[in-house]
């Protein structure tokens, strides 16, 4: 757990920088709660529940880039802590140790440690689900334990419905395990019911499922990631195994890490939804997995080395700790995500001037100005005619575009906030293309800067 905030702390701030992703949990939290339960019936809606939990703490702490982060760096503490409690019982402590410090390592926990999403809170929750189901199995659970499994499961559902894909990982645990026909009853009750809570969640989401339309269709290099963790877990399942049918590292984590992978993979057939964050919580099952087969090569090494096996985990965690430095120092840099919605404030505050008018292509660069008002105090935000917090949206509502193109004809000077080059994707939206025209038809371009995925350029209209 030490290693792990002490990981998470390190860099927590990433130069005072905050990309898009973050940029709208930035922006939600700053919201009333009604303003955030009137978002939530049009978008986003899965994400609700961490809203509300970011817009108390926001409250409570004010925002900042530590508010912000903090709840996923003690949220991965909590689940390196789990799998260290999980591979002592089942491996001992060797495996525990092992796979605790590897869990922080792991460059997918590096990247959301210090995240402001909810990834890390499902992977804690993970966690603490996957150790009381262990308890259960072990012979020392009772009913407050089901109790507390199935409001765990219900709770990270609530963060992110697919996490629910734990259930089946399971569920494969208790097969392998040939747990009793008890255990097996009490199981699906406990699952059954945080189903049943999430479900209305579940389905009331489906309907804002265009703003996941992004998300590629599946190919087959997409599966390279997923086959190289799997190959991983089977090494260390194979190394740590223990006895066939009792309760053992291999019996947990193997589950763990491939039933979600599989999963995701087969949801993304039907509708594509794969991206690695939505089963981070996987990796979980792969720290296990890396921590048994260390705690196998200790065993297997103490009779010919009896004073040198102990230093052998601490040494390979160092020596993966530094292999893995320039990734690491890279994921706590700027550079590591898409963009920098702060960068480019210090830009708008110098370009901007008296009677400058600002546009945003496409509108959800609009996270800029919901992010820093400050550096936008001043500019008129001319296609704008409901703002996000009054259309219960991220970007608000734009004129149409005829509107936006008289608007804009009828100012000296336009701000244009947009992607850099490198990370813009196509425009297909007409309004957006009709900025874009207008002001390369009847403006001419005074500054263009561009900084960390973002870019900010001045015109001015050209003389009749």
């Amino acid at each position: 757990m030490l290693w792990t905030l002490a990981l998470g702390v390190w860099g927590l701030s990433r130069q005072n920088s905050v990309w898009r992703d973050e940029a709208a949990t930035w922006d939600v939290a700053l919201r009333s709660t009604g303003e955030i339960r009137h978002m939530l019936t049009h978008i986003d809606a899965v994400h609700g529940c961490y809203y509300l939990l970011m817009h108390g703490l926001f409250e409570w702490f004010g925002p900042s880039t530590a508010t912000l982060r903090l709840p996923s760096v003690l949220a991965m503490a909590v689940a390196a802590a789990c799998v260290t409690v999980i591979g002592q019982r089942l491996a001992g402590p060797w495996a525990g140790l092992a796979g605790g410090m590897v869990f922080g390592l792991l460059p997918a926990v590096q990247f959301y440690l210090q995240e402001g999403r909810p990834y890390a809170l499902v992977a804690a929750g993970a966690g603490i689900s996957t150790l009381l189901l262990v308890t259960v199995l072990e012979g020392r659970g009772r009913g407050l334990h089901w109790v507390a499994y199935g409001s765990t499961v219900l709770v990270c559902a609530l963060l992110n419905w697919l996490s629910l894909l734990i259930l089946p990982a399971h569920l494969a645990t208790l097969a392998w395990t040939g747990a009793g026909r008890g255990v097996r009853v009490r199981w699906a009750l406990a699952s059954a019911a945080a189903v049943a809570g999430a479900l209305p969640l579940v389905l009331f989401s489906r309907s804002q499922s265009g703003q996941v339309s992004w998300i590629p269709p599946l190919t087959w290099h997409m599966m390279i990631g997923p086959a190289v963790l799997l190959a991983i877990g089977g090494v260390g399942a194979l190394l740590g195994r223990r006895r066939a049918g009792r309760l053992s590292a291999a019996a947990v984590g193997l589950p763990l890490l491939a039933v979600p992978q599989l999963g995701l993979i087969g949801v993304s057939l039907v509708k594509p939804m794969f991206l690695d964050r939505y089963v981070l919580f996987s990796l979980l099952g792969l720290a296990l997995l890396i921590g048994a087969g260390l705690d196998a090569t200790v065993r297997a090494a103490s009779p010919r080395f009896p004073r040198a096996v102990k230093w052998l985990v601490p040494v390979l965690v160092a020596v993966s700790a530094v292999a893995l430095l320039p990734q690491s120092l890279t994921k706590r840099s700027p550079e590591s995500r898409v963009d920098d919605v702060l960068a480019m404030s210090a830009d708008v505050r110098r370009l901007k001037g008296a009677g400058t008018a600002v546009v945003f292509v496409p509108a959800t660069r609009r996270d800029a100005q919901q992010v820093s008002p400050g550096a936008f105090t001043g500019l008129r935000d001319i296609a704008l005619v409901r703002s996000p917090e009054e259309s219960g949206t991220l970007k608000g509502v734009e004129a149409d575009p005829a509107h936006i193109r008289d608007a804009m004809l009828a100012q000296r000077r336009i701000l244009l906030v947009t992607d850099a080059p490198d990370v813009a994707l196509p425009i297909t939206v007409r309004r957006d293309k009709v900025k874009l025209a207008v002001l390369k038809r009847y403006f001419t371009v005074v500054t263009d800067e561009q900084v960390r995925g973002r870019r900010v350029t001045l015109y001015e209209r050209r003389a009749a």
